[in-house]
């Protein structure tokens, strides 16, 4: 899978990741994948609800050893 664009987000609590994600997602053509990098510890259901209401698909959620988030986004 390639990823097309990277936002990370590490340090920023709600709603910045998703704010960031949304922006990036709103340059990116359907189909292409975003990767979030996110240590807020709420980010996990934030970005459910986030691509549940805007129809984006949430591909994958990884957490890392450093408490660290990542999230692949499928633009709509």
């Amino acid at each position: 899978m390639e990823i097309y664009k990277e936002v990370d987000t590490r340090g920023l609590t709600c709603p910045l990741p998703i704010l960031r994600a949304k922006k990036a997602l709103a340059d990116m053509q359907s189909g292409q994948v975003l990767k979030v990098l996110a240590t807020d510890p709420s980010s996990h259901q934030d970005f459910a609800a986030f691509t549940k209401q805007t129809g984006n698909e949430l591909i994958a959620v990884t957490a890392c050893i450093n408490k660290t988030f990542v999230f692949l986004i499928r633009r709509r």
